[in-house]
């Protein structure tokens, strides 16, 4: 479906975790919510996701890069916005 060598997300992940160390990143998780369901984490529980997916594309940008909860993190997977929305729409309860 997707052509991404590995090369592109070996770099794009590295990326990622240089950015984590940067004063941009620590400043956003001082005081954050998960950008998926707005529920207070803190610094201990963020984790960092693309939301459009390395190995979709996506790349380890300020502008792709948002704090989430691990549970989100893990539910969103490799799936871009539209369909991570098409997939709460369908687990609404």
């Amino acid at each position: 479906m997707f052509d991404i060598d590995d090369d592109f997300i070996q770099r794009e992940r590295l990326k990622a975790k240089e950015l984590k160390k940067s004063r941009w990143w620590q400043n956003l998780i001082q005081k954050t919510q998960c950008y998926y369901c707005q529920i207070p984490i803190s610094r201990e529980q963020v984790t960092m996701d693309h939301v459009v997916p390395i190995s979709r594309g996506g790349r380890s940008t300020a502008g792709n890069l948002v704090p989430a909860c691990k549970s989100c993190n893990e539910k969103k997977r490799s799936l871009t916005p539209v369909e991570w929305d098409e997939f709460l729409q369908r687990n609404k309860s």
